[in-house]
């Protein structure tokens, strides 16, 4: 059996996370999800149909949804799901999980890789993060939960921009791009958006691909290894091509450009932080190895997201590598090109990081 695609959807409380729920789950959309939900807040997902007398309670919906309240733990709900599947009980190819608004999602992702049941039968697509624009900046200012949401997400949906001021709205994609330059930013209403944004978004796929916002890549220029990157604005360019899928986010990046140089963007010094790294020459893959190793092993819990794309001695393919706090694997991908710059680029995301100690370890692994 094909594994099941998992999608997680975090955010923080009123966000509009159950709105965006809600129309995936009424869509006419022909694919039959099984909902696990993880909140009982104010408004859980169709109170009148959940009603939730035992431990858990499973709901099938005329489009084919299943939804599921859980009182217990994730792996239990999850190893329940799979055999009652297997078993023909119940139908449905993928799931979303919706955490609470409190939730940080980093051990909900680790369970998958965990724990060998689930890993077999399911696999993550990707996880989302619903932003309240009217209320992120005192959420984030106040709250790490809702910081390492942002950290931890492949895409970010913007709710409630009708309720503040477009220079606002372009402060705070600012500032998300700080935190998390991989994921794209889309503003959404009610909850409409196509489902083609949610679903299938391989955030977790080991591909050839690092999607990091070019205007950041523009901005972090004078500070990345001068010696490496003198001359790099070609690479920030070929993003937007990359990006061509997300063309939503454009509107947004070349206004945000001009704003980026305002001094009054950079007062929110947060925790949870984000940085590229750029190397001309290869790695030694021995050295590689041990130097992430013993980082990952200090600072792993701090370490939300990375990834990175590779230029490794011995091999002519590009290596890519991803991990997820402690957890860290690898794989070879396409072959670089005849003419192709042999540029390896990493991105981490994570709380505190010791940007100096990663970039002159990673100086001493090269080649």
């Amino acid at each position: 059996m094909a594994q099941i695609s998992v999608t997680i959807l975090t955010g923080f409380l009123g966000a509009g996370k159950t709105t965006l729920l809600n129309r995936v789950l009424h869509e006419a959309h022909g694919q039959k999800i099984a909902v696990i939900e993880n909140e009982f807040g104010e408004e859980n997902i169709d109170n009148e149909i959940l009603v939730s007398e035992g431990r858990e309670q499973i709901v099938q919906m005329s489009n084919g949804c299943i939804c599921c309240t859980i009182r217990e733990d994730l792996r239990a709900t999850l190893h329940d799901l799979a055999e009652k599947r297997r078993s023909g009980e119940l139908d449905f190819e993928r799931v979303i999980i919706e955490t609470t608004g409190l939730a940080d999602p980093g051990p909900v992702v680790q369970t998958f890789f965990m724990d060998e049941e689930a890993a077999e039968s399911f696999l993550v697509d990707s996880i989302i993060t619903v932003v309240d624009a009217k209320h992120a900046q005192t959420q984030l200012d106040e709250r790490q939960e809702a910081r390492r949401q942002v950290g931890f997400a492949d895409q970010i949906f913007l709710t409630k921009t009708d309720l503040v001021s477009e220079a606002q709205v372009q402060a705070l994609i600012h500032r998300l791009k700080h935190m998390n330059p991989r994921a794209p930013i889309e503003a959404v209403h009610f909850g409409e958006v196509p489902l083609e944004r949610v679903l299938d978004l391989r955030g977790f796929n080991l591909n050839a691909r690092l999607d990091i916002d070019p205007d950041f890549l523009r901005e972090e220029e004078p500070h990345v290894h001068d010696e490496h990157c003198g001359h790099d604005h070609g690479h920030g360019h070929c993003h937007h091509e990359e990006h061509g899928h997300h063309g939503h986010d454009h509107g947004h990046d070349h206004e945000h450009g001009e704003h980026c140089k305002h001094p009054h963007h950079h007062h929110h010094d947060d925790d949870v932080k984000s940085f590229v790294y750029r190397a001309r020459r290869p790695f030694d893959p021995v050295k590689l190895e041990d130097f992430l190793g013993a980082i990952v092993n200090v600072y792993g819990p701090k370490m939300l997201r990375y990834k990175g794309v590779l230029d490794m001695q011995g091999t002519d393919r590009k290596v890519i590598f991803q991990g997820v706090h402690q957890l860290m694997g690898s794989d070879l991908g396409p072959a670089w090109k005849d003419g192709e710059e042999r540029v390896s680029k990493m991105v981490f995301i994570g709380i505190d990081l010791p940007r100096d100690i990663l970039e002159q370890g990673l100086d001493q692994s090269q080649v």
